[in-house]
């Protein structure tokens, strides 16, 4: 809890020193890079990158060593609810390219474990197990629990699936990952344990809510300030698993 605190503390003390906490007001002016449309980039990927190149948490991720601005967003559901402190046991699934495993690990240090998983090539994270591979797999499950050597504090999934335009296709398909990931989150977690993870707009479907608050003490959708208000992304947290038999 005082490591999330400290890294809140040096993230905003990162922006306030450069400055992007406001840019309007007299004397003062936002500097906004455009991009042209390139003869072969189409017009969403020319949009794509202006946005990355004006977002600030693409800066700060840069300048600060994260591999991605979604640690930002870990970082700031933990300021408002504490999930990380020294000595947890963490697995992180869709964890490339990495952010949410560095923020994890250097909060859970010295004495923590972190296990990140994904199908996507990823870098080594010191202090972290990577294990590349297909959740949805049959053996994942095995080799999971292998590298967790045990129960864990928190299971954590950024995952969602590619994207199609089709609103609704991708909730779906974004919910049957949710599913996948809570289901083996109860079979791993600890008692008092935590679950996060990303949904799709629509939150949560009512039968899975009704089993989270059967199983876990809070259950409750958040949306960090760095979700960009666009996205129709939403996290879901549980804290306090009551374990499964206690849930029966």
């Amino acid at each position: 809890m005082a490591g999330a605190g400290r890294e809140y503390r040096r993230v905003a003390a990162w922006f306030g020193a450069t400055g992007m906490t406001n840019t309007s007001g007299r004397g003062s002016r936002s500097l906004k890079t455009r991009v042209k449309t390139a003869r072969k980039r189409s017009n969403s990927s020319t949009r794509w990158l202006q946005r990355q190149l004006n977002d600030p948490y693409v800066e700060k991720a840069r300048a600060m060593g994260y591999r991605s601005r979604a640690a930002f967003k870990l970082i700031e559901i933990g300021e408002k609810t504490p999930l990380l402190k020294p000595g947890m046991r963490i697995l992180d699934l869709g964890a490339a390219p990495g952010g949410w495993t560095q923020v994890a690990v250097e909060q859970v240090k010295p004495d923590g474990k972190v296990v990140g998983v994904d199908i996507l090539d990823m870098d080594a994270v010191p202090g972290a197990d990577i294990l590349k591979l297909d959740f949805l797999d049959d053996d994942a499950p095995e080799r999971i629990r292998e590298a967790l050597g045990g129960r864990v504090d928190l299971v954590m999934s950024d995952m969602a699936a590619s994207t199609t335009g089709h609103r609704q296709t991708d909730h779906l398909r974004t919910m049957a990952l949710f599913e996948a990931a809570y289901d083996f989150a109860c079979e791993v977690l600890a008692p008092g344990g935590a679950f996060l993870s990303k949904v799709f707009r629509g939150g949560t479907e009512q039968t899975l809510l009704a089993d989270m608050k059967r199983k876990f003490e809070t259950v409750k959708h958040v949306k960090p300030p760095a979700s960009r208000p666009e996205s129709v992304e939403l996290y879901v947290l549980a804290q306090g698993f009551r374990g499964e038999s206690e849930a029966e």
